[in-house]
């Protein structure tokens, strides 16, 4: 049975803390009478035991209950030491979460994809404690989803959802105050980083940061807080004399590490570790330009699903070993599609020069209700997100879902303007594909088309500037009825998905269909790939997708994130060879 025991947040890195995966007791409630029965409590014994943080749904819990039951509860017991401050920490629970420690409530929690914390020192008592968690997650296409059906079955390229917890939970041991937030931009033209700390109790009145790279310092600074929100910047070095070995690309991931630390009357109450990549991005005309240079992204389409656990890795090396594959293939990025992935995706790509997008998980029924959650839910995922170096690209929508008349809908294309600019507001150094795929409004740094196209026969008569106006890939209008295209640099961010014709059967499919044999697929893999290289107004691509998932059967690799084909072959044509 698979354990996940390393440290849960490998970016921001405490040195005291506890792990609480591992066996549970739980229970279903689909009469929604825990708390009459008094669950919350922790007198009362679960009749199962799962393995968190994988869901019922899936055999690494061991459980593997494929029936929607909307309400589970968990409980088990843990120590903590008396003389520190106590934090309980989730990186993911899907949606609603409430919480109990020894029958005292300690916090609620709604999303499904964002971390949070709650520190909860003055619900312990002694050597023992009981932890209670409830989870409801409805079949409500209101709620931001992601790939997870909404029906009860899986069907199209919508899969068995995970219900409850699904990533790591974890305490951690801190003084009287702690880093509850923080923010960590660099500028390569600069040579600077710079954000904010915002403090969890406002008691600490220093911090410091000692900056480092290879194991030398570089910069070392100590201020005094404003309170619980401070703002800092850090002068790396002159950057007349920047060497470019210190900046962070694809081709040399250089990485600066960080140690954080608060006081409080001279004493130290928090420390963590982070680290940091030199880098910026943004637009200069139509190019997409990393640290003065023309950017060309070959990404992957990557859903994040394992046959065993759905959405949970089963472990941090599992990450990384799909971002090793999908750089043998050729592919320097990949777009995490409908999914804030485990932090250790984040990790390993910084450290392997991969790029990432990261994408809201959609909701599917437009309505006040939603445009709330989903508003809520990305602002805690870029608060997140704009601290993972990989990162250079947001999508608050993806194809119009949950926004499915913002062709014409005014309402629906100023809810998208309100993504945009919200996103960067909260990050302004990375870029924004607001609604990726077709029916853009004007407010996107980058202009990504869905095409799944046969061949590549009419690439090049169909994809020029002048025409972007009036196109519809996929039967959709390109740009939003009012809206047109400025100039952005332009990516095909979702084409391909060939299947093996041997693998759809029953229930599955591709996007496109079946090559016979792996001649075949080379062939097709290969005239797509020169379609878009002969283009010159791609900037960069997204082929669908690496693995497969459930009865989506399109993937380079296999449900078990094997190769299905020779990924040198794959490479050069990948790399436009």
């Amino acid at each position: 049975m698979a354990v996940r025991n390393e440290y849960p947040r490998p970016q921001f890195r405490r040195e005291e803390w506890q792990g609480l995966n591992g066996e549970w007791e739980f229970a279903f409630d689909d009469k929604n009478e825990g708390l009459k029965n008094g669950y919350e409590t922790g007198k009362t014994a679960f009749p199962m035991k799962i393995n968190v943080p994988f869901t019922y749904e899936y055999e690494a819990s061991g459980i593997g209950d494929k029936t929607v039951h909307e309400r589970v509860w968990y409980k088990r017991t843990f120590s903590a030491p008396s003389d520190k401050r106590v934090l309980l920490c989730f990186n993911g629970s899907d949606y609603f979460t409430e919480v109990w420690v020894n029958g005292k409530h300690a916090v609620s929690h709604e999303g499904g994809f964002a971390p949070f914390s709650a520190d909860i020192t003055d619900l312990l008592n002694g050597k023992e404690n009981t932890l209670v968690v409830c989870c409801y997650d409805p079949l409500d296409p209101t709620f931001p989803r992601g790939k997870q059906s909404w029906t009860g079955e899986r069907f199209g390229c919508w899969y068995v959802p995970n219900t409850g917890i699904w990533q790591s939970v974890w305490l951690e041991y801190v003084g009287c105050d702690c880093i509850a937030k923080r923010s960590l931009f660099t500028d390569f033209h600069s040579c600077s980083v710079s954000g904010e700390i915002v403090t969890l109790r406002g008691l600490a009145d220093e911090a410091e940061i000692a900056i480092s790279m290879r194991g030398k310092s570089v910069k070392t600074v100590r201020f005094s807080l404003d309170g619980k929100h401070t703002r800092y910047s850090v002068k790396l070095m002159e950057s007349d004399f920047v060497d470019p070995s210190y900046a962070w690309t694809p081709d040399r991931p250089n990485l600066f590490d960080a140690t954080f630390t608060l006081y409080h009357k001279g004493e130290r109450v928090d420390l963590a570790h982070t680290r940091f990549g030199l880098k910026s991005v943004s637009v200069s005309g139509n190019q997409i330009v990393l640290n003065n240079a023309p950017l060309y992204q070959r990404l992957i389409l990557d859903q994040g699903y394992w046959a065993e656990s759905g959405l949970t890795p089963p472990s941090a090396e599992a990450l990384k070993k799909d971002i090793e594959l999908a750089i043998a293939h050729g592919f320097n990025g990949a777009r995490k599609h409908q999914k804030f992935e485990d932090p250790y995706f984040y990790y390993y790509a910084e450290e392997l020069g991969f790029l990432t997008w990261c994408e809201m998980p959609s909701a599917y029924n437009f309505c006040a209700e939603e445009e709330e959650r989903l508003e809520k839910e990305w602002r805690s995922i870029v608060e997140e997100a704009r601290n993972f170096t990989s990162v250079v690209c947001y999508v608050p929508l993806n194809e119009s879902w949950g926004v499915r008349n913002i062709a014409a809908d005014e309402d629906q294309q100023n809810f998208a303007r309100c993504m945009y600019y919200a996103t960067k507001a909260l990050d302004p150094t990375r870029l924004v594909s607001t609604n990726d795929g077709w029916e853009s409004v004007e407010k996107t740094d980058i202009l990504g088309i869905h095409d799944y196209a046969f061949d590549s026969s009419e690439f090049a008569e169909k994809y020029r500037a002048e025409r972007y106006d009036a196109l519809y890939p996929q039967n959709r209008k390109l740009m939003a009825e009012g809206c047109s295209y400025s100039g952005q640099p332009v990516l095909l961010t979702e084409f391909g998905g060939i299947a093996m014709l041997s693998k759809t059967k029953g229930d599955s499919w591709g996007y496109n269909s079946g090559a016979k044999n792996a001649e075949e697929f080379y062939e097709r893999y290969a005239d797509l790939m020169r379609g878009i290289y002969e283009n010159a107004e791609f900037r960069g691509f997204c082929y669908t997708q690496l693995t497969d998932v459930q009865q989506e059967v399109n993937g380079l690799l296999g449900e078990d994130h094997k190769p299905k084909f020779d990924p040198e072959k794959i490479r050069k044509m990948t790399e436009g060879k």
